[in-house]
């Protein structure tokens, strides 16, 4: 673990997994709409929305799939994590008042680039509404080590 209780590349092993969970409410839609100027009526219109294939009001896919970098950042591999890539599929709507259930899991781990491949699901309830998979930078122990021993002068 690195001193913000984050797991170092080191304590990674394939099949290691943790969920992070959330509720999207309407203020998350709109302040997301705001942030990222996406302001599709879809999101923001219940009369046009109810008019499309989903009858309703959706979240951004952004957001929803924002619920995975939650899940990274705080859960697995935790704090000092850095996205290097996410692949995303959209599989279905997740609407105002739907709790988002982010699973990451890890696949592969490279302890000599200190970078790990997770598989990521998000889901309502039983219906996959995201999967994708993330490759991630991971602090490592060896390396913090490494730089430790190159920072001690030496005695005279």
């Amino acid at each position: 673990m690195n001193d913000q209780n984050g797991y170092d590349v080191e304590d990674l092993q394939p099949d290691m997994s943790a969920t992070f969970s959330k509720t999207i409410t309407e203020a998350d839609i709109v302040m997301f709409a705001g942030v990222s100027g996406d302001t599709n009526a879809v999101h923001l219109n219940e009369e046009f929305a109810a008019t499309t294939r989903f009858g309703g009001r959706i979240a951004h896919g952004f957001l929803t799939a924002s619920v995975i970098s939650a899940a990274v950042a705080n859960r697995l591999p935790g704090p000092g994590t850095v996205y290097l890539g996410q692949q995303l599929r959209f599989k279905a709507p997740v609407k105002p008042g739907d709790t988002v259930h982010a699973t990451v899991t890890v696949v592969s781990v490279d302890l000599a680039k200190a970078r790990a491949v997770l598989s990521t699901v998000c889901r309502v309830k039983d219906t996959v509404v995201i999967e994708g998979e993330a490759t991630v930078m991971i602090t490592s122990s060896a390396q913090r080590a490494a730089r430790e021993r190159q920072a001690v002068p030496l005695a005279a």
